[in-house]
């Protein structure tokens, strides 16, 4: 089913009267339709949203899609704004957690589709976050991109076994964790 707004809904997103809303719709700026007999307008979601686009509006949180969503969990404060500004330069949000307790509040919060994933960091480390989210029903649909200086094989196994999606190393290649993210992201989601 196709969710509708009412003219107050859409009036408190954009920060105006709920007259405002009626007269955008009268004028034909934003597509809605009448209920039968109160003549009340509804406007599709979809609607509204290309209504802002298409007045370099911005789209609230609650409509934006998690498919650009990315937490960088990275200690290392040079390493996480690396990953951020190219992340965010291929159109992606991005938010930081430093360590894995921060990572964990984070996740319900920002609720990002994929996270870069250091393993080596103080107090919980990145195969505790994995076994977090393991564990997190709500978290399944979540794509993790173990980026690391690890070069114990073993190390490696254990992070794709506690369900990481994908490893690459550090020094990584800039394009690289571009693309692996990217594909990350269309992954299909049941694990």
């Amino acid at each position: 089913m196709r969710r509708a707004l009412t003219t107050g809904e859409v009036a408190k997103y954009c920060g105006v009267h709920f007259r405002t809303v009626i007269r955008w719709v009268e004028r034909g700026y934003i597509k809605a339709y009448k209920l039968p007999g109160r003549g009340d307008h509804r406007i599709l979601v979809e609607d509204f949203i290309e209504f802002l686009k298409s007045n370099d509006m911005p789209v609230p949180e609650a409509f934006q899609s998690n498919r650009r969503r990315v937490l960088v969990v990275e200690d290392d404060p040079v390493t996480a704004s690396i990953i951020e500004k190219l992340l965010k330069n291929s159109g992606f949000a991005t938010a930081i957690a430093s360590d894995g307790f921060l990572a964990g509040a984070m996740l319900g919060v920002f609720t990002p589709a994929v996270m870069t994933l250091d393993l080596s960091m103080p107090g919980l480390n990145g195969l505790d976050v994995l076994q977090h989210i393991k564990k997190e029903s709500t978290l399944s649909r979540l794509k993790v991109l173990v980026v690391t200086a690890a070069t114990d094989d073993d190390e490696i196994q254990k992070a794709l076994d506690a369900g990481a999606n994908d490893v690459i190393s550090k020094p990584f290649d800039h394009k690289l964790l571009v693309e692996k993210v990217k594909q990350l992201v269309e992954l299909p989601t049941d694990r």
